[in-house]
């Protein structure tokens, strides 16, 4: 498949058309489109010029959205459950690698000064646990628990972008462009959940930005534990466990019930027997499925995108130029750099 091709298939998935509406809203044939898909036919000027505006990107975008280290078409890193739809995951999966090439786009316009840097570790030679702990002495953070680790992520230049992914078996997308994290996550999630997933996705790009391993999942969610609950610091609150105490540390933390009850049972704090009994008492008050509290913890709430989209807008661009500089067709289609509308003051 050609650079093009891989741009106007993964272009088309994100948008969940098949090959028969693309080719009918751009006008061609869908034998034609196939071909251009598979990169065995290259289409001239006008075609796309018509496939980008039925994509709702602009033509630089598709004829440069191939030329870019890690390529268009990457396997993102993707906490999800094993009952995930392939369809709907590899949606998700288009739609992560066009957010990267628009973030991509943009940068090659913009400069992002960030106060600090996503580091990144040979996943052999570094235990995840020790990644975690590097990380929160670079980012010199806190002891204890994570306050807004949005927050904490976008202040190292990483764009998180979130969404209603219309599942909940999908939690959460990352990978690097060039020199960018990106991380796609979905805001329908409750909030426990949700920071785990941006813990996890964190430990994807620290630990695989380069290297593939059979472990990276349970490598991930390591890291993610360590980082979002330090072992020297939560190893005496988890002495004890019972449901009052679950929900104390779940406030205190901001991380779910069953993640304290892993994170205890990993550390050895309790056993085998005391675990399966924890899980038996949410299991008769129906919170394996939805847990008590969630809804009380701090949103985590991205804002490094529309800030950028605020600054364009700040310098005097317009929104069908903002839009345009990121690779979008015109400004309703500009999904994660548009600054919000600016109401006039009457005076």
């Amino acid at each position: 498949m050609s650079r093009l091709g891989d741009a106007i298939t993964t272009a088309r998935r994100a948008l969940g058309i098949t090959q028969e509406e693309l080719a009918a809203a751009a006008g061609v044939t869908q034998g034609a489109l196939s071909r251009y898909e598979q990169g065995t036919r290259e289409p001239d000027g006008d075609v796309v010029a018509r496939l980008a505006h039925a994509l709702g990107v602009t033509e630089p975008f598709l004829k440069g959205a191939g030329s870019v280290r890690g390529a268009m078409a990457v396997d993102a890193h993707m906490r999800k459950r094993a009952t995930a739809k392939a369809t709907t995951w590899r949606q998700l999966e288009a739609r992560l690698n066009m957010y990267r090439m628009h973030v991509r786009h943009l940068m090659e316009e913009v400069s992002l000064r960030a106060q600090q840097r996503v580091p990144t570790f040979d996943p052999i030679e570094t235990d995840p646990a020790d990644a975690a702990r590097m990380v929160r002495m670079q980012w010199r953070m806190p002891i204890g628990p994570v306050q807004a680790i949005t927050t904490w992520m976008e202040s190292a230049g990483c764009i998180v972008l979130a969404e209603d992914f219309g599942t909940s078996r999908v939690d959460g997308l990352s990978q690097w462009v060039d020199d960018y994290p990106v991380v796609l996550i979905n805001q329908a999630v409750p909030v426990d959940r949700l920071r785990l997933t941006l813990g996890h996705e964190l430990g994807h790009l620290c630990l695989h930005s380069s290297e593939v391993t059979l472990t990276m999942e349970e490598d991930a969610t390591r890291f993610a534990a360590e980082f979002l609950m330090p072992e020297e610091v939560i190893r005496p609150q988890l002495r004890n466990l019972t449901l009052g105490r679950l929900h104390d540390l779940k406030r205190e933390w901001g991380t779910s019930m069953q993640a304290l009850i892993e994170r205890a049972y990993d550390l050895n704090v309790i056993s085998a027997a005391k675990r399966t009994n924890l899980y038996k008492s949410l299991s008769n008050k129906g919170w394996r499925t939805r847990e008590p509290l969630s809804d009380e913890l701090a949103p985590e709430v991205p804002v490094l995108a529309q800030s950028i989209g605020e600054a364009m807008a700040d310098k005097g661009l317009t929104p069908e130029e903002i839009a345009s500089i990121a690779g979008f067709s015109n400004p309703s289609k500009n999904t994660i750099f548009a600054a919000p509308k600016r109401r006039l003051r009457v005076i």
